[in-house]
């Protein structure tokens, strides 16, 4: 089946997705700090994570945001998880959802790795209210 010339490529559906989830400052920022030694790496991600995971149609935003708390948080991923839950502002996922999750990770991955997620998601939340919501 051809392609349809009019439809995004991978990596520009990304870009949207990436965006829509993230936002623009954070993207743009992000952009601006691609090397030699990164771009294709970054193109990679673009591609893959935001222009075919995230841009699928099997999971809203929301569910998304909520799995991968829940992932960053098991794997300790510390600076990941605090982006992606300050991302929650633009994929609807609640602060009552990232508990939740949390309480899993605590069940799944082990006590210690979502006491530590508390613990950003706290310092997370606390930086969001004092900026006003702002990511």
């Amino acid at each position: 089946m051809a392609e349809n010339s009019a439809s995004p490529s991978r990596y520009e559906l990304g870009m949207q997705v990436r965006r829509s989830v993230l936002g623009d400052d954070h993207v743009d920022r992000a952009s601006a700090l691609i090397t030699d030694i990164d771009r294709k790496f970054q193109q990679l991600i673009t591609e893959s994570a935001w222009g075919t995971v995230w841009a699928s149609e099997g999971l809203t935003k929301r569910e998304r945001s909520i799995v991968t708390i829940a992932l960053l948080a098991a794997l300790g991923q510390d600076e990941e998880l605090a982006m992606h839950i300050r991302a929650t502002v633009n994929t609807g996922a609640t602060q009552q959802d990232i508990c939740e999750a949390l309480m899993h990770v605590a069940i799944y991955a082990g006590v210690p790795a979502s006491n530590h997620a508390f613990k950003i998601a706290k310092k997370t939340y606390e930086g969001m209210d004092a900026a006003g919501g702002e990511k």
